[in-house]
């Protein structure tokens, strides 16, 4: 494996639910902090949101490993952003065998 060109800022943001008085629950996103990372493009295709055609993109992003347990340590569920780009996290496994890097599995959406 090549060493990764860490050349994108992307804020780690993990999801807290807040209850909305009605039973039931609303998402807000808390910032852990800040990432360098490679972010490449894999796939993509359209698809039918509730309202609208969605663009769903899947990505590879690889960035330093944090130890397992630790906060900074990218997690399925949580997200990365980058401006006004949002990846949702779906996969996080070790990059290589010296555990040097991690690649996450990430999808983004955009209505089309």
């Amino acid at each position: 494996m090549s060493v990764p060109r860490l050349n994108r800022q992307l804020v780690l943001q993990n999801p807290v639910r807040m209850p909305d008085g009605a039973g039931g629950f609303t998402i807000s996103w808390q910032p852990l902090g800040t990432l360098w990372a490679e972010v490449s493009a894999r796939t993509g295709r359209e698809t039918q949101g509730e309202a609208v055609p969605l663009s769903s993109v899947a990505y590879k992003i690889r960035l330093r490993a944090s130890p397992i347990g630790h906060e900074m340590r990218p997690k399925p569920e949580q997200r990365f952003v980058e401006g006004s780009r949002v990846f949702r996290i779906e996969a996080v496994v070790e990059d290589d065998l010296t555990g040097r890097f991690l690649t996450c599995l990430a999808q983004e959406e955009v209505v089309a």
